[in-house]
């Protein structure tokens, strides 16, 4: 496939999430099935997003997921070690952000790569609100 691979900006915090393959994730053609990799893409941005902000931040605001787009690049077998998900984020844009992750198998060849657009919204009315500017700076390199 032609796609360019999807590279952090310089001022971007990659966060890396460990994965591992589990039986149920292999289909019929003996590979991590498609659909394992929204929920990779999902779990990558939550573990990012815990570990960068406390309780408090967590319990005032959520994510709802407007779009995931991803690109399978290479399979992933079923005895497969040392998967990763590398993720970082785009610009904030009003409530919006667009996540970017990349799926790395134990040698470091890009399996997949995936664009996901999330929408903050308060976590009590489930309304979007726009993204804080003092947010950004904690998926920032230091």
């Amino acid at each position: 496939m032609g796609r360019k691979a999807l590279e952090p900006r310089a001022d971007r915090e990659i966060f890396v999430v460990p994965l591992t393959v589990q039986p149920e994730h292999i289909d019929d053609n003996g590979h991590v099935n498609n659909v394992v990799y929204v929920g990779w893409l999902q779990e990558a941005g939550t573990a990012h997003w815990n570990a960068r902000f406390d309780l408090a931040t967590r319990t005032r605001w959520s994510w709802v997921a407007l779009r995931h787009e991803v690109d399978y690049l290479r399979g992933i077998g079923p005895e497969a070690t040392g998967v990763v998900a590398r993720t970082w984020v785009g610009d904030p844009d009003g409530p919006r952000f667009n996540r970017y992750v990349r799926i790395e198998d134990g040698e470091g060849r890009l399996c997949a790569q995936g664009v996901s657009e999330w929408c903050l919204v308060d976590a009590r009315t489930l309304r979007p609100a726009r993204i804080p500017a003092d947010m950004l700076p904690k998926f920032q390199r230091a």
